[in-house]
């Protein structure tokens, strides 16, 4: 256990010094594995989790997946959808910051990336939210916030990972993780109708825009229903195994990006050299995560802290509540895949043991979509928050402490959910088991 403890200590100061999450991993998890076995078992670990972690055939689909968000932004879907979104929610008190949120979930049924998501919508409703007079706080707060739905809505690379850890089915998580996607927009656009209620001036009201042009805009959109349909309907439905969805999807994009004449090869290359960047940032991410869990694996600090908690004769819930406020306070300054390759192997045995009233495929599934949520609140909490750091990035002129105060009402919403969440597992529960 002192092991373990040192070894988080290391990796906590790598990360104070600025050093990458998956460098930091794999420096803390090479050296305590190192000291506690031996260099040569090190270099034979090392070696190990190369191979086989990256034949792993489950994830596979990440890179598919990241592929095609990246044709479906240089196709102009997330400009078509944030139009569509303003176009019938435009006129409303708050309307273009509720069309960019409309525009993130939308956009998320094809990407899964939180942080293109936030980075690809923004490049299109910052400045028309500028152009409307909304004020920094809510604009940038609405951006940030909306990103994290593209992990929330399936398809989610990070969702994929949690299934890989905890031997889930993916099909079945990408079923449970829509509705609380859903749950998740709509708190959402109550966290902003609140807020324009409260300050009138945050989010004035745009002109109204007639039918023709409403019907217009859904009709730009078909895309992207298309492609939902495709991969997540066929995911649903069985007609696909999520890597051949991925694959479908990916071919489906860049038809659809090759007759619209707005893809070319350089264009093209673009989206595979940044599906690349993303693949690899994941992997090694990955990589590193391997080895710190290897060198846990010796500490044996989950055998350690079940006993702990055997021995404490803690309710179950109290367990739960627990990490996930350990959680919440690791979303400080992590974020949300490292936080899942990190601990997600120590607490799924404890929480396993405890059942929660649950079989054991049904507890993986609301644990694994429980968990998604807690970690992706950490993309907009301070003070790493990297969904809001890539929204202050590109709205230069908005202070930091604005955006995060502007994305307070938001990780309200977020809060709620989790909680609903917890105390109702049959709503993570109710699409695998009506599909099932």
């Amino acid at each position: 256990m002192s092991a373990a403890a040192l070894g988080f200590a290391l990796l906590f100061v790598l990360l104070l010094a600025r050093m990458p999450i998956a460098l930091a991993m794999l420096l803390a998890g090479g050296a305590g594995y190192a000291l506690m076995v031996g260099v040569g078992p090190l270099l034979s670990v090392l070696k190990t989790q190369l191979f086989y972690q990256f034949l792993n055939y489950d994830l596979a689909v990440i890179p598919l997946f990241l592929l095609m968000g990246n044709i479906a932004a240089r196709a102009g879907l997330s400009a078509a959808l944030f139009r569509a979104a303003s176009a019938w929610l435009g006129h409303f008190r708050g309307g273009v910051a509720m069309a960019t949120i409309g525009g993130c979930a939308g956009f998320a049924t094809v990407c899964g990336s939180s942080l293109a998501t936030a980075a690809t919508i923004a490049q299109v409703a910052l400045p028309e939210l500028r152009r409307k007079g909304y004020s920094g706080a809510l604009s940038t707060g609405a951006l940030a916030a909306g990103g994290t739905l593209g992990i929330l809505i399936p398809p989610s690379f990070v969702l994929i990972v949690a299934a890989v850890i905890v031997e889930a089915n993916i099909e079945t998580l990408f079923q449970a993780a829509l509705l609380p996607g859903l749950i998740a927009a709509g708190g959402y656009l109550g966290a902003i109708a609140v807020t324009v209620r409260r300050d009138p001036m945050a989010g004035p009201p745009s002109e109204r825009v007639d039918w023709s042009e409403r019907w217009a805009s859904l009709i730009a959109v078909w895309p992207v229903m298309v492609l939902f349909t495709l991969v997540i309907g066929g995911i649903y439905f069985g007609w696909f195994t999520p890597n051949q969805a991925a694959a479908v999807g990916v071919i489906a994009a860049l038809l659809h990006a090759w007759m619209a004449g707005k893809l070319d090869f350089s264009g093209l290359l673009d989206a595979f050299t940044a599906t690349a960047g993303a693949t690899a940032m994941i992997f090694i991410i990955v990589f590193g995560a391997g080895v710190f869990a290897a060198f846990l694996g010796f500490t044996r600090l989950s055998f350690t802290l079940a006993q702990t908690i055997e021995g404490a004769g803690l309710a179950p819930i109290v367990v739960l509540a627990l990490m996930i406020l350990l959680f919440l306070a690791l979303g400080c300054v992590m974020d949300s895949l490292s936080m899942i390759l990190l601990f997600m192997p120590i607490f799924w045995p404890i929480l396993k043991g405890l059942g929660f009233g649950l079989g054991p495929e049904e507890l993986k599934v609301w644990i694994s979509i429980l968990v998604l949520m807690v970690v992706e609140v950490g993309l907009i909490t301070p003070p790493v928050g990297l969904n809001v750091f890539v929204i202050n990035a590109l709205a230069r002129d908005v202070p930091m402490s604005e955006t995060f105060r502007g994305v307070t009402p938001f990780l309200l919403t977020d809060l709620a959910r989790i909680l609903l969440l917890v105390a109702f597992p049959g709503v993570t529960l109710l699409l695998p088991r009506l599909l099932g």
